[in-house]
Order: C-alpha cells, then structure tokens, then sequence
C-alpha cells in the first residue's frame, strides 16, 4: 500500500515513480526552504506555484508558515480562480494575472526580501531598481521595474502587474515584496535570489559613498548583449 501523504521518506513512495503533479509538490516545498534560508520568506510569508496544465495551478496555502510546508498541503487552482484542492494563497489573484498575460511563465515565486523592498521605501521615487551601476543586473534581467504599492491580497494587486508583463519577469512590489516569474521554477527562484543580492550591493554601495554608473558606452554594449541571450532571468 503506497502513502497518501507523498513524502520523501516513505519507502513506497520512494520506490514508485512520481507524478509530475507530486514532483512538483515536492519542488515547491524545497523552494520555500531555500527562500527561507535565505531571509526572504518570515513565517507564512509569501507564495509560490507553478502551472501544471493549461488551466491547473498547484500554489501554497494561506497561512501556513514556509519553513515548515508539507507537500501534501499544496493547494490546487483552475486559471479562472476556482479553488479545486486546499487553501490557496490569498495573493492568488496576483499569481493568476501573471499565467494570464504570459503564455511562458511555467511558475511565480512572490517573496519578501529584504534589501529590495527597503529601496522602495527609502526611495519611492524610483521607477525601477538601478541598473547603470552593475554588468549582473542588464545582463541578468535587463532591467528591474518598481511596481507602485497596491494592497496585498486584493484584485487591485494583480491589476498593477499588468503595465510590466509580460516584459518584465523579476520586479519590485512597492513596500511589499518582489515578483519573479519563469519558464521553470528554478528561473523563478533564480531571479528571486538575484533580485535580494543586487539590491543589497547597490545598497552597500549607497552607504559607501554612493551609486556610480558604467560608462555609456558599455551600458549600450550590456543592452546589445542582453538582447542576444534572450528574455530569461539568470
């Protein structure tokens, strides 16, 4: 008899092959860890979920503290919103319009690191994360946008990503969070991580004296570079 629960320990479930539905639970629970360890995710903080079908997504649950997610409590969507399985994330709404607007997203990780929502709140003014001053951020995601604060959880999150998608696929929530999204889960989570770390060389940078630019000339060659290697977060 095989174990309901999907787990990695269970004898049965480890000699039997896995769906992809419960390789995916599976994957999911391994990226909230790793968001974790990183201090991108505190207690039930954030969501992550990835696009089984043309109209199932598997997402995490409402108030469940990342850390410590099972796969068996991965909750289950249709793309116009029916809950099908569990208790699905209250920021689903936002997760949807992104599956909507971009035919190649495969999954979206919405985490809350801490150096890039700082630069949102520090600097309100800004557009978008500056991106004059590092090769890694052209080069990796071209450029990183600010997306202006709407309230979490409600429709009027998702209708604020609708001017950066499908073009942009790692951003900022304004005093909130930040939004990547992939053709795989480890691009999301990818982009993710990147988004945490060249914020906070462009903070240290900052306390040190001061954001300076490439010359012109280079940023141009970055851009032509970026166009080359295509639209992925790396």
């Amino acid at each position: 008899m095989s174990c309901k629960s999907t787990c990695v320990h269970c004898l049965d479930c480890y000699k039997r092959p896995m769906s992809l539905e419960e390789r995916v639970r599976q994957e999911l629970v391994h990226g909230c860890q790793r968001l974790y360890g990183r201090n991108m995710l505190a207690a039930a903080d954030g969501n992550l979920s990835f696009r089984l079908s043309d109209d199932r997504i598997l997402i995490t649950p409402s108030g469940v503290a990342k850390a410590f997610l099972s796969a068996s409590e991965m909750a289950v969507m249709s793309l116009d919103g029916e809950v099908l399985q569990g208790s699905p994330s209250g920021e689903r709404l936002m997760h949807l319009e992104v599956y909507r607007r971009c035919d190649k997203a495969k999954a979206v990780v919405h985490a809350h690191p801490p150096t890039a929502i700082a630069w949102s709140v520090a600097r309100p003014e800004l557009k978008e994360l500056p991106n004059e001053a590092l090769s890694e951020v052209i080069l990796a995601a071209g450029s990183i946008p600010i997306v202006p604060y709407s309230r979490p959880s409600t429709q009027a999150m998702g209708d604020s990503l609708r001017p950066f998608l499908p073009q942009s696929r790692l951003m900022i929530l304004s005093r909130h969070g930040g939004l990547s999204w992939g053709e795989s889960l480890d691009e999301a989570l990818g982009g993710m991580e990147r988004l945490e770390h060249v914020a906070h060389i462009l903070w240290l940078a900052e306390g040190l004296g001061g954001l300076t630019s490439l010359p012109p000339q280079e940023v141009e060659a970055l851009w032509q570079m970026r166009r080359q290697m295509g639209d992925k977060t790396l």
